[in-house]
C-alpha cells in the first residue's frame, strides 16, 4: 500500500489539471451521448448498432457496464502516468515549469577514463551513477598505487586497468632542447619553471607498433557510452597513453563522447602558457582525435590565491577571445545557454574548481610555513558537469 502511495504521489503537481481534464472529458461525453441518443431516434441504423450499443441488455445494466469499463481505463490511465517522474524542469528557484516523463535509460552509462592518480579519485563519486568505470592508468606509473587507493577508498564500479603489461618510460622535451622524465619533477624545479613541452616520446624494449595493449584496456574503450580524458597533467597522465597506437585507434574509432577536462592552472616547465585551445591541439597531435566536449573551469580566481599561483609560475588555463571557432547553441543545456567551439570541439564553461586550505611555505619567509587557500577540481561539480553532458542526446 505504501509503495502504491508513493507511486501515485508523483502526480501531486498534477491534481489540478487532472481533475479539469477528467470533468472536460465528462463534459465531452455527455455531449456525445446525447448527439448519438438523438441520431438512434431519428435514424434507421444497421443491425449491427444495436448489438454494440447493447440493447439486447437491460439498460440498467449497460449503464454499469460502461461505468465499470470507464473507471477501469482511467485507473489504468492514471497509474501509467504516476509511472513518470516529474520534477522540476530548471533547478533555478522560482520557476513553475515541469518535467513530465523524464525517463531513465535502458542503463546507466559506461565510463572510460585516462587520468592520472589525483584525477582518477576526483572521478570516484561517478561510480555510483555508472554502469561501471574503468580507469586506464598512466602507461608509466606503478599499478600497485592504484590498487592501494582503490581498496582503501572502496570505490564503488570503478575498476583499474594497466594499458600494457609492458614497462615503457616517457620522456618530455622541453622547448630548449633538453630532456626531461616524470620522476624528475619538473613542475617543482625553478630551472625549468618558464619552459613548456614540445615532444613527448615512449621509451620501449620493442616497436610501438607492437607493444602488447591489455583486453581489458581496448574493451573499456569499445564499449564505452563516454570516455573522459582528465582531470589531471596534460603530459604525465594523459597524452602518454595516446602514445601506443592500439589505444590511440580504439580512441579513434569510438563512438562514445570524449570529454576532456583541462586543467585548472599552467604546470611549470610542463605547459607554462598554454591556453585552452593548447590543450586540444596538443590531444589531437597525440590522440588524432579533438575532444567532443572540454570542460574549463570559469569560476573567478580570488587576487591572493592567484599571487601563491604566480610565485610558483602558474597561471589560470583561460579560454583566449580570438581563439573561438563559433558560438554553438546547446539545446538541451539551459544553465549554460551556448558555447564555443574550439579547435573542432565544444568548450563548455562551468564552475569546476573548489578553494582548499594547504600548507605552504611563505612568500615573504621561505624558512616559515603558513596556510594558503589553493583551487582544486571540486569532485562533485565535475560529476555533475560530466553527468550532463552525457545525457545530452541518449
Amino acid at each position: 500500500m505504501f509503495g502504491i502511495r508513493r507511486r501515485l504521489a508523483t502526480l501531486s503537481h498534477l491534481v489540478r489539471p487532472l481533475a479539469l481534464a477528467f470533468l472536460g472529458c465528462a463534459i465531452l461525453a455527455l455531449g456525445i451521448g446525447y448527439v448519438l441518443t438523438h441520431l438512434y431516434r431519428t435514424l434507421v441504423l444497421p443491425e449491427v448498432f444495436y448489438y454494440l450499443t447493447l440493447q439486447f441488455v437491460p439498460q440498467v445494466w449497460r449503464g454499469v457496464f460502461f461505468l465499470a469499463v470507464g473507471v477501469a481505463t482511467l485507473s489504468a490511465g492514471i497509474w501509467t502516468l504516476s509511472d513518470k517522474v516529474v520534477i522540476p524542469l530548471d533547478s533555478q528557484p522560482q520557476t513553475n515549469e515541469l518535467l513530465l516523463d523524464y525517463r531513465r535509460t535502458e542503463r546507466p552509462p559506461r565510463l572510460a577514463v585516462l587520468s592520472g592518480g589525483p584525477g582518477m579519485l576526483v572521478l570516484a563519486s561517478l561510480g555510483r551513477t555508472v554502469e561501471t568505470m574503468t580507469c586506464i592508468t598512466p602507461v608509466q606509473d606503478p599499478v600497485e598505487y592504484y590498487y592501494r587507493a582503490s581498496s582503501l577508498f572502496n570505490f564503488e564500479k570503478v575498476v583499474f586497468v594497466v594499458p600494457t603489461p609492458q614497462p615503457m618510460q616517457v620522456t618530455f622535451v622541453l622547448d630548449n632542447g633538453v630532456r626531461v622524465k616524470p620522476s624528475d619533477r619538473v613542475p617543482h624545479d625553478e630551472r625549468y619553471a618558464d619552459r613548456y613541452v614540445v615532444d613527448v616520446q615512449l621509451d620501449s624494449a620493442v616497436p610501438l607498433s607492437e607493444v602488447l595493449v591489455t583486453r581489458a584496456t581496448i574493451d573499456a574503450i569499445t564499449n564505452a557510452d563516454a570516455i573522459v580524458l582528465g582531470p589531471g597533467s596534460l603530459f604525465e597522465s594523459i597524452i602518454p597513453d595516446l602514445l601506443i597506437p592500439a589505444v590511440r585507434e580504439a580512441l579513434s574509432a569510438s563512438k562514445a563522447k570524449k570529454i576532456y577536462i583541462c586543467s585548472i592552472m599552467t604546470e611549470p616547465g610542463l605547459t607554462s602558457g598554454f591556453t585552452v585551445a593548447d590543450h586540444i591541439r596538443q590531444i589531437v597531435r597525440y590522440g588524432g582525435f579533438a575532444p567532443d566536449y572540454v570542460l574549463v573551469n570559469a569560476q573567478r580566481v580570488d587576487p591572493e590565491v592567484q599571487r601563491i599561483y604566480a610565485a610558483a609560475h602558474q597561471t589560470p588555463v583561460y579560454l583566449a577571445p580570438e581563439e573561438y571557432e563559433e558560438t554553438v547553441v546547446q539545446a538541451l543545456d539551459r544553465s549554460t545557454g551556448s558555447n564555443v567551439m574550439v579547435e573542432g570541439a565544444v568548450v563548455v564553461e562551468a564552475d569546476l574548481a573548489t578553494a582548499v586550505i594547504q600548507l605552504t611555505a611563505s612568500l615573504e619567509d621561505p624558512g616559515k610555513s603558513r596556510t594558503v587557500r589553493v583551487l582544486r577540481h571540486d569532485p562533485d561539480k565535475v560529476a555533475a558537469a560530466i553527468t550532463s553532458i552525457i545525457r545530452r542526446g541518449r
